[in-house]
C-alpha cells in the first residue's frame, strides 16, 4: 500500500527542469537561455503546439531562470538560491499558474490583474503563466489586453495554447512567438531508453519504436504508455507484448503483404486479409498502415530520402532490404491504388470487397505476362483467352467491334480499320469458381470527354480495340455485381457524382441476358441514361455477353400523408374524443 501511494508516474517524475533536460526543442530552449543571460526580456511570451511537447514545462523553467539571483553562464536556474529554492519547495510569491481553462471569466482576469501591481518581495520579476490561454472568453480577453499592452515593468506574461489559431490576433501582436516541435520517433525513443535504465526495464528498441509512433509526437504520451506497456509486460518490454497491449497491427504483416504481391501470391494474401480481419482490425486501418509502409520502402530506396524514415535501426535495415526486391514503378502504382481505396472506404457500402480488390490490383501490377500497349497502361490476358484464334478482317469491322469503337472514337483514330479478333465457341472455357479467376478478366481504363465515358477494352493479338465476336457467356449474380463495383471505380473524375450513387445501386438478372437497375429518384434516373450506352458496352465486354440488356427504373414511392393543420388536427380529436370539445365549450376557448 505504501507502494502505490508513493509511485509517481513517469510524465511527471521525469519532467525535466532545467533547460538542456528538454527533449526535442534545442532551438528554442537556446533561445530562452541567450535571453536569461542578455537580460533582453519581453514582458510577454506566447508558447504553442501540441500536447505533450513540453510548452508548460518549458514556462517553468524559463520563469524560474528569470528570477534565480545567480544564473549560470549558460543562462540556467543556480538551484540553490532562495527564489529556486522557494519555486522547488512551491512556495514562491512570484510565480503564479492560471489555467485559463477552469478560470476563463472577466472576474478571474480581473483579479489577476490586480495582482501585478504589487511588486515582488524576492526577485526581480512576477512571472504569470496563464495555460490554455485559447480558453479565455472574448470579454476575458479585452480585459487583459490592456495590462498586456502596457504592463508593470516587473511583470511578465508567459501564455500557452494548443490552439494558436483561436486567439485574438490583438494578443498575438504583442508577444513573442515560440512554435513548439512535434517530437520526432527518434528522439522519443532515446528517451524511453533513459528512462527504462533509469527504472531498471528491459526492452526491446522495436517495441519502443511503436511506442513513439503510437505517441505521435507527444513525449507525456510516450511516457504514459510506456508505463502502461511496463504494467502489462512487468519490466520487461518486447514487441510482441506491446502491440497486443496496444491494440496494434504487426507491421510484419505489412513486410509480408508486399512481398506476396511482388510474387503474385493472390490466393496468400487473402488468406491473410481474412486472419487480420478476424483478429478484430478494420479494413481501412490495415489499407492506412499499408500505405504508410510502401511509403517508407519508398523512401528507404534512394539514400536522400533515407533520413525521412522515423523508425528503429531495425527497421531501417529491414525496409532497405525489401526496398531492393521491389521496382520504385510497382510502388508508385501501389500507393496510387491504396489511396484510392482510402478515398472511397467511407462511402463503400461492401468494404471489404473494396479491400479485396484493391489489394488484388497491387498483387496484379508485376505480372510477367503484360502485354505492351501504344501508350497505354498494358492489359493483361487472363487464361481464358488463351485459345482466341486471330481472324483479321481488314475491310469491314464486326457489329458489336463497331458498338465499342463508336464510344472510343474520339479518342483514337487507327481502331476503325484495326482487324477483328473472333473466339471459337466449340473451345469455349468454363468459368472457374475460385477467388482467383473471379478476377482475371480484361482490365479496362476509362477516360473522359464531352460529358461521356469512354471505354477502352483489353488488348487483343493485332488489335487493341477488338472484341470477341458472339460471345454469349453466361453470368451469376455476384459476378455481374463484381464487374459493377470495378466500373464504379474505373469511373473518370467528372463522373465521381453518379459513380459514388451507382456503387449503392443493385443491377439485378431478370432473365439472361436481360438486367434491371432501381434508381432512387428521377435526377439519377437521368444522370445514368446519359451513359446507359458506355455502362452496356463494358458490362458485355467484361461479363462476355453481347447480348446484355439493361433496363433503368425509377423506385415507386409510397404516397405522401397530407399534413394536416392545427384546425384539422384539433377537429379530429374533437370527433374522436367528445370531452375535448365539451372542455373547450366550457371554458369559452377559441383555437388561435
Amino acid at each position: 500500500m505504501n507502494l502505490m501511494e508513493e509511485y509517481i508516474v513517469s510524465a511527471r517524475k521525469y519532467r525535466p527542469t532545467s533547460f538542456d533536460t528538454v527533449v526535442g526543442q534545442q532551438a528554442l530552449t537556446t533561445t530562452l537561455k541567450n535571453a536569461v543571460k542578455s537580460g533582453k526580456l519581453a514582458h510577454a511570451y506566447l508558447f504553442c503546439g501540441p500536447r505533450g511537447v513540453g510548452k508548460t514545462t518549458c514556462a517553468r523553467i524559463f520563469a524560474k531562470a528569470i528570477n534565480c539571483m545567480s544564473p549560470t553562464e549558460a543562462g540556467e536556474a543556480c538551484g540553490h538560491c532562495e527564489s529556486c529554492q522557494a519555486f522547488n519547495e512551491q512556495r514562491s510569491f512570484n510565480i503564479f499558474e492560471l489555467d485559463a481553462a477552469s478560470n476563463n471569466s472577466v472576474e478571474h482576469i480581473k483579479t489577476l490583474m490586480e495582482q501585478t501591481r504589487i511588486p515582488p518581495q524576492v526577485g526581480k520579476y512576477k512571472v504569470f503563466i496563464i495555460d490554455e490561454v485559447h480558453m479565455l472568453s472574448t470579454a476575458a480577453f479585452n480585459a487583459f489586453l490592456k495590462t498586456l499592452e502596457e504592463p508593470p515593468a516587473h511583470v511578465i506574461f508567459i501564455l500557452a495554447t494548443t490552439e494558436k489559431h483561436k486567439i485574438l490576433p490583438t494578443i498575438l501582436s504583442r508577444c513573442q512567438i515560440y512554435d513548439f516541435e512535434r517530437m520526432t520517433v527518434r528522439n522519443t525513443i532515446s528517451h524511453l531508453k533513459a528512462v527504462a535504465e533509469k527504472e531498471g526495464v528491459q526492452y526491446e528498441e522495436q517495441a519502443l519504436a511503436v511506442i513513439a509512433e503510437k505517441a505521435d509526437g507527444g513525449m507525456r504520451d510516450a511516457l504514459s504508455i510506456f508505463d502502461q506497456a511496463v504494467s502489462f509486460c512487468q519490466g520487461n518490454i518486447t514487441y510482441q507484448k506491446v502491440i497486443e497491449d496496444l491494440n496494434v497491427l504487426d507491421s510484419e504483416n505489412y513486410f509480408i503483404i508486399i512481398d506476396l504481391a511482388v510474387e503474385n501470391k493472390v490466393a496468400d494474401i487473402m488468406v491473410l486479409l481474412n486472419q487480420i480481419i478476424n483478429k478484430g482490425f478494420d479494413g481501412g486501418l490495415l489499407i492506412g498502415g499499408l500505405a504508410k509502409h510502401v511509403r517508407n520502402v519508398l523512401m528507404a530506396k534512394d539514400p536522400q530520402t533515407l533520413p525521412l524514415l522515423e523508425v528503429s535501426d531495425q527497421q531501417r535495415e529491414r525496409y532497405q532490404e525489401q526496398a531492393k526486391k521491389c521496382e520504385t514503378r510497382f510502388l508508385y502504382d501501389a500507393l496510387r491504388l491504396m489511396n484510392q481505396c482510402d478515398i472511397n472506404y467511407r462511402q463503400s457500402s461492401n468494404k471489404r470487397l473494396l479491400v479485396e480488390l484493391t489489394l488484388i490490383e497491387v498483387a496484379q501490377l508485376t505480372q510477367p505476362d503484360d502485354a505492351v500497349g501504344s501508350g497505354r497502361k498494358p492489359s493483361r490476358l487472363k487464361s481464358l483467352f488463351k485459345q482466341l484464334i486471330q481472324q483479321p478482317q481488314p475491310k469491314k469491322a464486326a457489329p458489336q467491334v463497331a458498338a465499342v469503337e463508336e464510344v472510343v472514337s474520339q479518342s483514337t483514330q487507327s481502331a476503325q480499320s484495326t482487324p477483328t479478333a473472333t473466339y471459337n465457341s466449340a473451345s469455349r472455357p468454363q468459368l472457374k469458381k475460385d477467388i482467383g479467376s473471379s478476377f482475371k478478366k480484361l482490365r479496362e481504363k476509362t477516360q473522359s470527354s464531352k460529358g461521356k465515358m469512354q471505354i477502352i477494352p483489353g488488348t487483343l493479338p493485332g488489335n487493341p480495340y477488338a472484341v470477341i465476336k458472339d460471345e454469349r457467356l453466361e453470368f451469376t449474380q455476384q459476378e455481374l455485381e463484381l464487374q459493377w463495383m470495378m466500373m464504379c471505380n474505373r469511373m473518370p473524375q467528372h463522373l465521381s457524382g453518379i459513380a459514388t450513387r451507382m456503387k449503392n445501386m443493385n443491377p439485378v438478372i431478370m432473365e439472361m441476358p436481360h438486367l434491371e437497375v432501381v434508381v432512387e429518384n428521377q435526377l439519377a434516373y437521368d444522370q445514368m441514361m446519359e451513359i446507359k450506352g458506355s455502362i452496356v458496352n463494358t458490362l458485355k465486354v467484361y461479363l462476355h455477353n453481347n447480348t446484355i440488356t439493361l433496363d433503368i427504373k425509377v423506385a415507386e414511392h409510397q404516397e405522401k400523408v397530407r399534413i394536416l393543420t392545427r384546425r384539422e388536427q384539433f377537429e379530429l380529436m374533437e370527433k374522436e374524443y367528445p370531452a375535448v370539445g365539451k372542455l373547450r365549450e366550457l371554458l369559452d376557448l377559441e383555437l388561435a
